[in-house]
């Protein structure tokens, strides 16, 4: 059923906008809540609504049906998906609500008895969405400040950064899943044709197989992250190192050539530009394997095969061998506390926790736009197809040394990061784009509270900024 006819089973006759009027009274909207996600409000009403009793809140809306285009004029300023819109669910999402904000579904129920399984469809992305979007919220309010610590720190001890051109040979992703250890002997049979992009995590098992990767990729801002790099100072010579400017780094992998990850925030752009540091694009996806592959696709044209990125728990077993927090367990054990006994309660932690339904609905989510580009390398994925034998794949004459050049960083790192810190703080005495700004620093620095002045967030900046900065 079209929009046109959908529309006297949609909404009253009479009085339509009464009738959304009290639809959403007695939703009672959240006074907390920054957007609103309207699932196929059909002509709109709902919108009128939201702004009466909402004036704050934004709305966003998903149709289940195209023909509703032609309705857009009823709600001027208001962005809406479309099925034919050539965009996922996840993507539009992501594109129109800040990572900062939070978000509710409104369902125009009678919409549900039209359309049926497309609605539902448009509510499980929506709560995906959602639900990823608050457990980052989480993780900002608890490292937020860490992670600007960490910009300014990187900012300071990067010395040469890497400048990159596309490559024609296939790109091996590695995460640490239990996985990888299968796939270790047909990386090692291949390792000359094809580049090997590692997860920080999964660093120590490669060294263990004997395998040392092209290039090491790093997001984690927490200071636990710092363990998976160790095995970056083994004998030999280090991989490249690309890491997110918010990420926990050790210092000694900062002493060589460094791609560096800038989210795409208006903080973090603003900061990079004024520091004159070029960056690759890659917005955060909290989980590094999720950097990775989209880093593996600017870096290549070919296929991007995913090695030890599970996105589940084999029976106990949560990562490949060794991993960097092994000695975690193995520090602890006892007659009561046995290894094994740990690793069936962290398995069931995770299981719990549920964060791997989560990437793995994001990563189902980006399939259509990946078809024929991401495979799984080993078989037994959950999301990705399997893809060809590696062997067969590669091309010969293609090496990753003729795609990378490092370029010294102009500039002492005191004056680096000083230029850095002055554009946040003039950008925030900027009217026109200090409330922008300020809706990004205020998560980070001030989590929890529900305004923060742009004073109070320069002198923030300058407080964890002063080390670095001279």
């Amino acid at each position: 059923m079209n929009g046109p006819d959908a529309v006297g089973r949609l909404h009253s006759r009479y009085r339509p906008q009464a009738e959304a009027d009290r639809y959403i009274q007695a939703l009672d909207p959240g006074q907390d809540v920054d957007f609103f996600v309207l699932v196929e409000p059909g002509m709109g009403y709902l919108v009128e609504s939201l702004r009466r009793h909402r004036p704050n809140g934004k709305a966003v809306v998903l149709h289940a049906d195209a023909a509703f285009r032609e309705f857009g004029d009823l709600r001027p300023g208001v962005p809406a998906w479309y099925p034919d819109c050539g965009k996922t669910v996840q993507e539009f999402l992501e594109s129109e609500i800040p990572e900062w904000a939070s978000a509710r579904i409104i369902e125009w129920r009678p919409s549900l008895s039209v359309y049926g399984e497309a609605c539902l469809g448009l509510v499980r992305e929506s709560a995906e969405f959602i639900k990823r979007a608050e457990a980052g919220r989480r993780t900002v309010a608890a490292f937020g400040r860490r992670w600007v610590r960490n910009f300014f720190r990187n900012l300071a001890f990067m010395r040469d950064v890497l400048l990159y051109r596309p490559m024609d040979m296939p790109i091996v992703v590695t995460g640490s899943g239990p996985s990888l250890e299968e796939s270790l002997p047909g990386i090692r049979a291949a390792r000359d044709g094809v580049f090997v992009l590692a997860a920080s995590s999964s660093l120590p098992a490669l060294a263990a197989g004997g395998i040392s990767p092209d290039m090491a990729i790093g997001t984690d801002g927490g200071g636990w992250a710092l363990t998976h790099m160790h095995a970056c100072f083994r004998p030999g010579a280090p991989p490249r190192l690309a890491c997110a400017l918010s990420a926990a780094v050790p210092s000694r992998c900062l002493e060589g050539p460094v791609l560096p990850i800038g989210d795409g925030s208006l903080w973090q752009t603003l900061a990079l530009g004024a520091a004159g540091v070029p960056s690759a694009l890659v917005p955060q996806r909290g989980t590094v394997t999720a950097s990775a592959l989209e880093l593996a696709l600017s870096l290549g044209t070919g296929g991007v095969f995913l090695a030890g990125v599970d996105l589940s728990v084999r029976d106990i077993r949560s990562h490949a061998r060794p991993n960097g927090f092994d000695h975690l367990f193995f520090g602890t054990a006892s007659r009561l506390r046995p290894v094994y006994s740990q690793a069936f309660v962290r398995a069931g932690g995770i299981r719990a926790g549920g964060s791997h339904g989560v990437y793995a609905a994001w990563f189902r989510s980006r399939l259509a736009s990946w078809r024929g580009r991401v495979f799984s390398l080993g078989g037994g994925h959950g999301v990705f197809v399997d893809g060809p034998p590696l062997g067969m794949a590669g091309r010969l004459g293609d090496r990753p040394g003729d795609h990378f050049r490092a370029v010294p960083l102009a500039g002492l790192p005191s004056e680096r990061c000083r230029r850095a810190l002055d554009a946040l703080v003039a950008a925030l005495g900027d009217p026109g784009r200090a409330e922008p700004l300020a809706a990004e620093l205020a998560p980070l620095l001030f989590p929890g509270r529900s305004r923060s002045l742009a004073g109070d967030l320069a002198g923030a900046l300058r407080d964890v900024a002063r080390r670095y900065h001279g």
